[in-house]
């Protein structure tokens, strides 16, 4: 009668000790807490940023710009009309599309279990002139000139980049995709990326 005791004792430890192991397998790991995952996104976010090769040809012909007295728009004036300054250059850069991380943190991201909704900021756009591949063309201009016509093509560039909704899709695309890989590694079940919060006011 002992023995038959303990071997209902012992198949009963068994038991408990084997439903103990399916709930830790069916829990899964631990998850880690927002702060962390929010800091996880911006690092892969960073790395997911859309790198695009582009170039344009700029023309640039600067008006007189006012001396502030008379002999001084005089002498400006005869300036311009002797050497009306113009330059054309052919420009290359580098434009980079990403989330804008600055407005990336705890507050775009509620976990609830294994799932995590996310706000995603809208997009950067960020351009790099290069140099050392620009062409001038036939250019005239002084020091401070050359430099504006540099400002106004990167200007230009970051105006066509961002209406470029391809190049916007893409991008929002590539960033998505790279987060929900990140969160599904980290143990979450379900991604959601939403406008607003569950809860909060979208308006």
């Amino acid at each position: 009668m002992r023995r038959l005791l303990g071997l209902v004792l012992l198949g009963l430890a068994a038991g408990a000790g084997a439903f103990l192991a399916w709930r830790l397998v069916r829990r899964g790991p631990s998850l880690p807490d927002p702060p962390a995952v929010a800091l996880r996104v911006r690092e892969v976010a960073r790395l997911e940023a859309l790198e695009v090769s582009l170039y344009k040809k700029i023309a640039f012909e600067p008006g007189p710009v006012p001396a502030g007295s008379f002999w001084g728009d005089v002498l400006a004036w005869a300036r311009y009309t002797l050497r009306s300054p113009r330059g054309r250059a052919i420009v290359f850069a580098d434009a980079h599309v990403g989330l804008d991380l600055d407005r990336l943190g705890p507050g775009s991201l509620e976990v609830a279990g294994r799932e995590a909704w996310i706000v995603l900021p809208p997009l950067r756009v960020t351009v790099e002139l290069k140099p050392g591949e620009t062409e001038v063309i036939g250019s005239n201009l002084d020091t401070a000139e050359t430099a504006r016509l540099f400002e106004l093509a990167k200007r230009a560039f970051e105006r066509e980049v961002a209406a470029d909704p391809r190049l916007r899709e893409r991008a929002r695309g590539s960033a998505e995709r790279a987060i929900r890989g990140l969160l599904l590694d980290l143990g979450f079940t379900g991604v959601h990326f939403v406008d607003a919060l569950p809860g909060t006011n979208a308006g």
